[in-house]
């Protein structure tokens, strides 16, 4: 069985946290309002799941609070752990802890985590009874415009794309049936259309993100896809000005371990 990090490894998805930082820096800075759902008080110990760079991590341990961060990624958990934050590298579909925890909270990272139900039961090992399951990841239709586009400019070239399924991307009807059938009582669970700025527009996040498309064509012949690309995706990604945004559609949560 492969590994949290095998898993995204074989997906061709690789993480350079210069990279990550230069272009999706946004990603932690749109968490905030997640870091308020969970409503940290001081002296819990809490695990951030899927922590990246620690960039929103190092923002948790301002309120008081114990937090170790696990990712797959080691470059990352290096640039988390220059920060001087503690650091966990951890395959998420095999969490390495024993009612450890009082909250997991994670941030735009579930989605990389293609078995949620394994997920889901290293959580409930990982916390304290009671303990709250806190997160935001991509939930059904996001991304959708690029993916399709992405997709489409792989046949385009002769390759079948369609078996490639790099994220979990739920409705919350399905994440609120898993939750609960692993002991979560759901508190609130909503699907938030975003439509969200790149920064460093959409050549950024395909160089950040889109690994596990772009991998199927030839070195040599990447550039051009993402030309292609591009060129599909300008009229509804892109305003008069030259402003990129991405198609996102985040599912945003938070569930108590335990009866009512």
């Amino acid at each position: 069985m492969l590994s949290a990090m095998q898993s995204r490894q074989a997906a061709g998805q690789h993480w350079s946290a210069t990279g990550y930082r230069q272009h999706a820096g946004f990603v932690a800075e749109l968490g905030r309002p997640v870091v308020e759902l969970l409503a940290p008080e001081p002296g819990e110990r809490i695990l951030d799941l899927g922590c990246g760079d620690g960039a929103l991590t190092a923002e948790l341990t301002a309120h008081g609070v114990e937090v170790v961060g696990c990712d797959a990624s080691a470059e990352l958990l290096q640039a988390a752990a220059e920060k001087g934050l503690s650091t966990v590298l951890a395959d998420g579909h095999a969490l390495p802890f024993e009612a450890e925890f009082d909250a997991v909270f994670s941030n735009a990272a579930l989605h990389w985590m293609t078995r949620p139900d394994e997920v889901i039961a290293g959580v409930v090992r990982a916390l304290l009874p009671g303990g709250r399951f806190v997160g935001e990841f991509g939930g059904i239709g996001n991304v959708a415009a690029i993916t399709t586009a992405l997709r489409a400019v792989l046949r385009e070239s002769g390759i079948d794309a369609l078996a490639v399924r790099p994220w979990f991307f739920p409705s919350p009807a399905d994440y609120r049936r898993r939750l609960e059938r692993q002991g979560f009582r759901v508190e609130t669970i909503e699907l938030i259309p975003r439509p969200t700025p790149l920064p460093t527009g959409l050549r950024g996040w395909l160089a950040t993100f889109a690994d596990p498309f772009l991998r199927h064509a030839p070195p040599a012949g990447r550039a051009a896809l993402v030309d292609r690309v591009v060129e599909l995706l300008e009229p509804a990604l892109c305003d008069a000005d030259g402003n990129w945004q991405a198609d996102y559609v985040r599912l945003r949560f938070r569930a108590v371990l335990g009866a009512a």
